[in-house]
Formats: C-alpha cells, sequence, structure tokens
C-alpha cells in the first residue's frame, strides 16, 4: 500500500513549475485582492477630500397643508384693514417653496486643498503596500515551493534508503543461509528494513503536508494532485555586492520605504491644512428662491454673493491639532530612519545567510561523496566476510544522513536567496 501511494505522489498527473506557481498566487491570492481593495478605498477618499474645491449645487423644495392663523401674543393688536387676519379664521391652503443655490469655494488658507493633496500621497502609499504584500506573497510562494521540493528531494532518498535496504536484507539472508554469518545479522537487516519502510511513510505524508502547505500559499482551494518540478533560484547579484551599495538600492525599491516617505509627505500637507484653519473661508455663491401660497407664487434671485467665515477663537482646538499634526510628522520621520536602519541589518543578514548556505552546500556535496564511498567500501568488506552487519548499518545511515542534509542545504540557498530578493525589494 505504502509504495502503491509513493507510486501515485511521483506520477502526479501534472508539474507545477515555480512560475505557475507565482502565477497561480498573483491570481487567487485572497491578500492581494484585500490589498487591491484597499487602494480602490484610499482613491475613493482622494475623490472625497477633492469634492469641496469643485462647484456645489444644492436644490431644496417644501411642500406643506395647514391654516396660517396668527397667534395672539401679548401686545399684538390685529388689523383688519391693515390686511391682518385674525385669529381662527384661516382656512386650509398650500404653501410651497423651493431654492436653488450654486457655490464655489474661492479660498480657505489652503486648508481643503491641503488635506485633498495628503489623500493622494495615502493613496499612494495604499498601492505602495499593495506591492508590499505582492512580495510577501512571492516570498511565501517561493519558500512554500521550496519546502515541497525539498520534501519530495527526501522522499527520493527515503526510496532509495529502503531499495539499497531491500539489498542488504537479501545479501544477508543468503549468507546466513548458507552458514556464513549468524542469525542476528539477519534480525538486524530486519530490522533496518523495517525502519527505513517508517522514514518512507514519513516522507510521503512529509510530501503531501507540503504541496497542502503550497497550495494555501498560492491561495488555491483544491487536491495536491500534483508534482513540484525542480526549479531553483540562480546567484543573485547583489548577493556579493558591497553592502553600502546594496542598501542604496534596497532603499530605491523597497514599497514600505516608498509608502512611509508618502505618508510622511501626507502628514506634512495635514499641518499645513491645520494651519490653514487660522484664517477664514471665502466662498462664492448664485442662488433662486420662491415660493408662496396656492397660485400666489413669488421669487428672488440673488445674481453674486460673497460669503466670509472666519472662526477666530475656538477654545485652542485649531492650536491643538496644529501640535498634533507636527507630532505625527515627527513620529513619522523617526520611522523612516529607523527602517531605512531596519533595510540595512536585513541586508546584512541575509547576504550573510547566503553565503553561509552557498558554502554549507558545498560541503554537503563533499559529505555525500564520501557516504556513498564509505558505504561501498563497507558492502565490499561484508561480501568478503571482513566486515559486520554494524559497520554496513552504520554506512548506510551515514549515507542517508548525507543525503538528507544535502536536501536541506540545496534549500536553505534557495530560501536564503529567496529571502534576498525580498529584502531588496524585489518580486
Amino acid at each position: 500500500m505504502n509504495t502503491l501511494l509513493l507510486a501515485t505522489l511521483l506520477s502526479a498527473s501534472r508539474v507545477l513549475t515555480l512560475d505557475e506557481a507565482l502565477e497561480t498566487a498573483r491570481q487567487h491570492q485572497p491578500s492581494l485582492r484585500q490589498a487591491q481593495a484597499d487602494v480602490r478605498a484610499a482613491q475613493a477618499r482622494v475623490t472625497q477630500a477633492r469634492a469641496p474645491l469643485l462647484p456645489q449645487l444644492n436644490v431644496s423644495a417644501r411642500y406643506s397643508l395647514g391654516t396660517s392663523n396668527l397667534v395672539p401674543q401679548q401686545g399684538l393688536v390685529v388689523d383688519p384693514t391693515m390686511g391682518g387676519t385674525s385669529p381662527s379664521s384661516s382656512p386650509v391652503t398650500n404653501f410651497t417653496n423651493g431654492s436653488v443655490t450654486l457655490s464655489q469655494l474661492i479660498w480657505d488658507f489652503g486648508q481643503t486643498w491641503n488635506r485633498f493633496q495628503a489623500a493622494q500621497f495615502n493613496a499612494d502609499a495604499a498601492s505602495q503596500d499593495a506591492q508590499t504584500r505582492l512580495n510577501t506573497v512571492v516570498f511565501g510562494v517561493r519558500s512554500a515551493f521550496f519546502s515541497a521540493l525539498a520534501a519530495k528531494e527526501l522522499l527520493v532518498v527515503a526510496k532509495e534508503t529502503l531499495a539499497n535496504q531491500e539489498r542488504h536484507f537479501g545479501q544477508v539472508q543468503g549468507f546466513v543461509e548458507v552458514g556464513t554469518r549468524p542469525a542476528i545479522d539477519l534480525a538486524q537487516a530486519r530490522t533496518d528494513r523495517a525502519n527505513a519502510r517508517v522514514q518512507l511513510i514519513s516522507a510521503q505524508n512529509g510530501y503531501a503536508s507540503a504541496k497542502a502547505a503550497l497550495n494555501q500559499a498560492m491561495g488555491v482551494e483544491g487536491p495536491t494532485d500534483f508534482d513540484v518540478s525542480g526549479d531553483r533560484l540562480g546567484a543573485v547579484q547583489e548577493e556579493n555586492r558591497p553592502l553600502a551599495e546594496v542598501v542604496d538600492v534596497a532603499l530605491s525599491n523597497r514599497p514600505e520605504v516608498e509608502a512611509l516617505a508618502s505618508r510622511l509627505r501626507a502628514q506634512q500637507e495635514l499641518v499645513t491644512a491645520a494651519r490653514g484653519a487660522y484664517g477664514p473661508s471665502l466662498s462664492l455663491q448664485t442662488a433662486a428662491s420662491g415660493g408662496g401660497r396656492d397660485t400666489r407664487l413669488s421669487g428672488n434671485v440673488t445674481v453674486f454673493g460673497l460669503s466670509m467665515s472666519w472662526n477666530l477663537f475656538n477654545g485652542l482646538g485649531d492650536w491643538a491639532r496644529v501640535q498634533e499634526a507636527e507630532a505625527n510628522v515627527t513620529s513619522l520621520s523617526a520611522q523612516v530612519d529607523a527602517l531605512r536602519q531596519q533595510v540595512r541589518l536585513e541586508l546584512e543578514q541575509a547576504q550573510l545567510g547566503v553565503s553561509a548556505a552557498v558554502e554549507s552546500a558545498a560541503a554537503t556535496d563533499e559529505a555525500l561523496q564520501a557516504a556513498r564511498e564509505r558505504l561501498k567500501l563497507a558492502e565490499g568488506r561484508y561480501e568478503t566476510g571482513v566486515g559486520n552487519i554494524i559497520e554496513l548499518g552504520d554506512a548506510q545511515l551515514a549515507l542517508t544522513n548525507a543525503a538528507a542534509q544535502q536536501v536541506r542545504a540545496d534549500f536553505n540557498v534557495s530560501t536564503a536567496r529567496a529571502q534576498l530578493l525580498r529584502t531588496l525589494g524585489q518580486p
């Protein structure tokens, strides 16, 4: 049954490449859709902030049905000859009135304009946040893909180990049957073969689990009836460049850096907007209105009107808003400096990680060759009666460990390069 499962895994109907996995994530990853929605919301806020700068057209209308009796008040004398209406003598009548007003903001000392500019910078930051989210998704997919590839290669190692143990078991069984080896060797060979089967089952489960994690990284809900290709990341140009040069590259490419700079510019605009509240607001208006009772209607037109409002003192509210905006600018400036330092640290760690991983991979290659030679010698010594079953088992275990170590080293190289690309701001 385990052999059948292995055959099913290794003969999957389709092979998933790294580029296909990345493209799938771009189309299906929910976090990317969320990021795009955030961008659209930020762009809508730009339109909202710009709206007060454009002409404003308001229409109002009112209709009522009722009486218009005068309510007696102390000192009020109703004279019918002057057109007055006596109390309780008015019939029910229709009343209508309406107006159309067109107004245009002329100047409010930058309050509205600077808020509009701030909204634009915040929209830019949202777009850069979306790019950061994409870079994060790309790194996650690459890491999951390389994990699946490592699990696949560990599965191959487990299969080869079981095949070797099966071959050793047959040899030992023949030697025991002819009496050239003690029965304990056969028991040891049987134990080693059973352990190899356990390792194979674990490797099968590891590969299936890694592919499920890859599906999640791509944003896919579906089966894992695929096989990952052997794609790896090649050398990154910046992995051997001087750190100072690489820092400049990262600072110009990292969307987080640009997003924070945009937010800083937006906050500076809000400082100017807050200061604008110290001045008056000027508006131009034109309007038409009309109304009356029943069919006796009349109207008026305001051809030109200029209005000014100036809140001279509001309990230091405007001053406090300026102080808050300026403090936010100082905070964002500090965040920019902190991010620059963080980028430098991440780049230095990423370069060191790639260098260590590459050197380790070279060392594991040498260790694997030596382990294969050791097993070959141990098999020859056992066949000629010079070696023993313990020596043969130790040699096989050393080969298995060396092969697994090489798989992990290759995984570390690809993952370290993926981390370097992410740190550089390159998708």
